[in-house]
C-alpha cells in the first residue's frame, strides 16, 4: 500500500512539472494546441491549469487513515462479538429461568409424584416433604435474583 502511495506521489509530481495546455487559432485558421502561450495578441484558451501542488504529508495522512479505518473494522467486529454474546447469554438465562420455574411447579404442585434427587454418593433419593420445601425456597431465591419476570 505504502508503495502505490509513493508512486501517486511520483505521478502527480511529474504531472505537476507539465503547464497548462494552451489552444488558439493562428492566422490562417488551424486551431493550434501548445503548453507554451502564444506570442502577441492571440485569444487564448486554457484547456487545463496545473494541478494542485503534491501534499507533502499525503503518505502520513493515508497510513493514519488506514490505521483509523482498521481500527473502526476492528471496533465493530469486538461490538458485534459483544451483541452476540450477550444475545447468547440473555436466551441461557431466560431457559435457565424457564426450567427453574417449571421445576418449582413441579415440586410445589406435584405431592402425588415422588421426586428423586441425588445425594452426595450420586444415589438417587426420594425428597420428603421438607427437601422438597427447601429445594423449592433455593429455586424461589435463584429465580428472584437472576430473573426479571
Amino acid at each position: 500500500m505504502l508503495a502505490a502511495v509513493v508512486a501517486l506521489g511520483a505521478g502527480l509530481a511529474a504531472v505537476s512539472v507539465s503547464a497548462a495546455l494552451y489552444k488558439w487559432t493562428d492566422a490562417n485558421g488551424r486551431v493550434i494546441y501548445s503548453d507554451q502561450p502564444p506570442m502577441g495578441n492571440v485569444k487564448v484558451e486554457t484547456i487545463n491549469g496545473p494541478p494542485p501542488p503534491a501534499n507533502p504529508n499525503a503518505v502520513q495522512e493515508l497510513a493514519a487513515k488506514e490505521a483509523e479505518l482498521k481500527k473502526a473494522k476492528q471496533t465493530r467486529t469486538e461490538d458485534e462479538a459483544k451483541a452476540n454474546k450477550a444475545r447468547v447469554d440473555g436466551n441461557q438465562l431466560r431457559e435457565n429461568c424457564d426450567r427453574a420455574r417449571g421445576q418449582m411447579y413441579t415440586l410445589g404442585n406435584s405431592d402425588q409424584v415422588v421426586i428423586y434427587s441425588t445425594n452426595a454418593k450420586g444415589e438417587r433419593v426420594a425428597m420428603d416433604d421438607a427437601a422438597r420445601a427447601r429445594e423449592r425456597q433455593r429455586l424461589d431465591t435463584w429465580v428472584r435474583e437472576n430473573c426479571k419476570s
